[in-house]
């Protein structure tokens, strides 16, 4: 069987349709919890009965597993058969949500969450390296993203749904099969691939003490929308939102966030990073100002929308920002792995500030923490800006 799935061409042409569409279905069945996170933990509370700390655990858990894999596969991607390795993580992935069905024990439902993360996150690891090495890899990241996120509109939007008709089991069944529908498709990957950077045209060599920022401000980043993503299904209904309401208010802010993500692939180039950055990281510690206490279904859809907007904006630019301060592409590597670990921590860190089914404190450190990234990743971005102005005069003089 496992020769039936591996059997392909061992040369494959990276940009051919059939690869090309194999990598993004990976590459979306990868966060397919992640990414409607808040309606996975709104079910891990209201139908297994876990407290909203439990349930933070059971979130920050999964990115724990998905970061560590993502991590190793960029030491060792190069020494792997690539199409081997999906096909073992898709096993895992549908094993692990398949034993999920039959416990309702918040140890042993951690653990099993813990391990759908590590199969996960080797196929985030694969997916965007053979995406990197087509000839296009901004057009086809976007195109990538977009997929994702209406994947997420639809399944958010379903989920309520989902859970009136066959509770958690039948959420964590179809998490379980959707993996398995990559299996045909295996064979039209690459078995391997060269571990080549895409080093931006902008690129300079910045310092240590700022290349150091940079990453610290990658992690509080995406520890913030650790936080606040988990919790978001929670405090809509805790605003007095009904199930449903919530659900298409995160489907519509998905759609939000692909306009977010066409804009950045729009302007990009054309400002210095700073305005953007300011404008996503910032607009989106604001957006948390309007989910507290009680509001309206048009203000909740609203503020998500908004909110991920921003998120979807910012990220390239941040990606981009660190892509161009050093002229070997590591500091891109080392930035990746710190926003799967924030994107762990996140959960974790937000459910050791809930008191009773209060998310104040929630949107208050999630807020804090996109200001610190912004404070963190200005100085970099000013420098490189700066430099790329010195070497233009120097260049125009010579």
């Amino acid at each position: 069987m496992i020769a039936k799935f591996l059997a392909g061409k061992n040369s494959v042409d990276i940009n051919s349709r059939s690869t090309i569409c194999s990598v993004f279905l990976i590459g979306v069945i990868a966060p397919e919890v992640f990414i409607v996170q808040p309606g996975f933990v709104q079910g891990l509370v209201e139908i297994l009965g876990f407290d909203d700390k439990g349930a933070g655990y059971t979130a920050s858990a999964e990115m724990f597993g998905l970061a560590a894999t993502t991590i190793l596969m960029t030491f060792i991607s190069h020494r792997v058969n690539w199409r081997g390795v999906v096909f073992w993580s898709l096993l895992l992935m549908f094993a692990a949500n398949i034993l999920c069905t039959y416990t309702t024990d918040l140890n042993l439902f951690v653990a099993l969450r813990f391990v759908a993360g590590l199969g996960a996150g080797s196929l985030v690891s694969l997916s965007f390296a053979a995406i990197g090495l087509t000839h296009n890899p901004d057009r086809n990241f976007g195109l990538l993203i977009m997929w994702v996120l209406v994947y997420g509109a639809l399944v958010l939007w379903a989920m309520p749904t989902a859970y009136a008709i066959g509770g958690m089991t039948l959420v964590l069944w179809f998490f379980a099969i959707f993996p398995l529908t990559a299996m045909p498709f295996i064979r039209y990957l690459p078995i391997a691939g060269e571990n080549v950077a895409q080093v931006e045209a902008d690129a300079v060599n910045l310092g240590n003490g700022m290349k150091g920022l940079a990453l610290f401000a990658m992690l509080a980043y995406f520890t913030a929308q650790g936080v606040v993503w988990a919790y978001l299904f929670l405090i809509g209904v805790s605003a007095g939102l009904t199930d449903q309401q919530v659900a298409n208010g995160l489907m519509l802010s998905q759609f939000a966030g692909i306009a977010g993500a066409f804009l950045a692939a729009m302007i990009a180039h054309r400002f210095i990073r700073s305005v953007p950055l300011a404008i996503g990281i910032i607009g989106g510690a604001i957006c948390l100002y309007f989910l507290v206490g009680t509001f309206g279904f048009l203000v909740f859809a609203a503020a998500v929308g908004v909110y991920n907007f921003f998120w979807n904006m910012s990220h390239p630019f941040l990606l981009g920002a660190m892509a161009s301060f050093d002229r070997r592409g590591r500091v891109v590597v080392y930035a990746v792995a710190m926003q799967m670990v924030g994107l762990a921590v996140g959960p974790f860190l937000a459910a050791s500030v809930i008191s009773d089914g209060n998310y104040l404190r929630v949107n208050q450190l999630g807020a804090a923490l996109f200001v610190l990234s912004f404070v963190l990743i200005l100085p970099p971005v000013l420098a490189q800006a700066r430099i790329r102005q010195d070497d233009a005069v120097i260049a125009e003089a010579g």
